[in-house]
């Protein structure tokens, strides 16, 4: 994939919400939430300050996040579908259980 976002903006490609409820029933396509939970594929510089300054981004490739259930711009790449969303968008990072 040849993608880079530009300024502070970040790429995540959503993880696929639950099939199944707690009690066996099959939840079909139509009826499941949109995704909260992603993984950043890849994230731009950062934003720029009014003095030109390049601020760091806190997230970085690899990293599982939560974001907000309508953030983002959905777009598919290569057949992949992603969300292309601003840094601020984003929640939190989630650690990985030990």
């Amino acid at each position: 994939m040849n993608f880079r976002p530009l300024h502070d903006r970040v790429l995540v490609q959503p993880l696929d919400g639950e099939e199944k409820t707690a009690g066996g029933i099959i939840i079909p396509d139509t009826a499941k939430e949109k995704p909260s939970e992603g993984k950043v594929i890849a994230v731009g510089p950062g934003a720029k300050t009014e003095d030109g300054k390049i601020l760091p981004m806190e997230v970085k490739v690899g990293d599982l996040v939560l974001f907000g259930k309508w953030s983002g711009t959905e777009v598919k790449i290569d057949g992949v579908e992603y969300s292309i969303m601003k840094e601020s968008d984003i929640m939190g990072i989630m650690s990985k259980k030990k």
